[in-house]
């Protein structure tokens, strides 16, 4: 793999794990568009394995704080008996990611092989979730006048959300997408919706890469490396640019963009 091939893919996968946009399907299809040369088995699941490893230390960096002060909340209302919204959102985590961490183990590998060739479903699979994205948006801020807050989040709302995590297994669906999607319907504010995502997706993540980790030292080389450090910028950006955006805006341009990018890729398929 040249070193080019190596920023691109890291960069999208640093956008796409933390935009509601789908990693999964833009890795195979800017592979696809770009018609970039396809790699040993071995070697293409190793670099999968290093780009995780790119977001996960993306995440870390961002939300180091928070996830230190969730596990002193832990601790205290274990050890202390001291009861505290931290201590609360830590196991709230902890069952949100129970469900995706199941689908994950058990069909993400059997679904992403069956869809991963077939352009046309993971073009229409993002379509219709930037639909939904975008309508599902829309009914809640008309719905809730008063959307809920990140430290007013229930035990349910938070299940939900990691139920919803588990449609991420299907490439085109986004991870993100599916959780911000579900939280917004039940009545979660935007930026609470954007945190309580990129919080879930630490435990996923971290365990994906941790269940793999063996495959990533299979041909490892500077172009796993180039592919590790882009990621992991290129997702501190993505992060930090998603927490600012949904301050003053809405999700609309994610839902206008998969459409697109939908597009694109059906007029390649059928007319290319």
């Amino acid at each position: 793999m040249g070193i080019i091939q190596a920023i691109v893919l890291g960069a999208v996968q640093g956008v796409g794990e933390f935009l509601p946009i789908s990693s999964s399907a833009h890795l195979i299809l800017v592979r696809y568009l770009f018609n970039f040369q396809p790699m040993e088995a071995s070697f293409e699941t190793a670099f999968d394995v290093a780009l995780h490893f790119g977001t996960l230390l993306a995440v870390i960096f961002v939300f180091w704080k928070d996830w230190l002060n969730l596990f002193k909340g832990a601790y205290n209302g274990i050890v202390k008996k001291k009861k505290s919204f931290e201590g609360r959102m830590f196991w709230y985590l902890v069952a949100a990611t129970i469900p995706g961490a199941i689908m994950g183990m058990l069909f993400e590998g059997v679904i992403e092989e069956s869809v991963r060739n077939n352009m046309v479903l993971i073009a229409l699979l993002l379509a219709i979730m930037g639909i939904l994205i975008y309508l599902g948006d829309k009914w809640s801020e008309k719905r809730f006048k008063t959307p809920t807050s990140y430290e007013k989040m229930t035990f349910k709302q938070t299940f939900i959300i990691g139920l919803s995590q588990a449609l991420a297994v299907i490439p085109g669906f986004s991870r993100s997408g599916t959780t911000i999607l579900a939280a917004r319907l039940m009545g979660i504010s935007r930026e609470a919706a954007a945190k309580f995502t990129f919080l879930l997706s630490t435990p996923i993540i971290f365990g994906a890469a941790i269940i793999k980790v063996k495959d990533l030292f299979v041909g490892f080389n500077f172009s796993i490396l180039i592919g590790i450090i882009t990621a992991a910028v290129v997702g501190v950006l993505s992060i930090k640019f998603l927490l600012r955006y949904i301050k003053k805006n809405d999700f609309a341009v994610f839902a206008y963009y998969r459409i697109i990018i939908a597009i694109v890729v059906l007029v390649k398929v059928f007319f290319f």
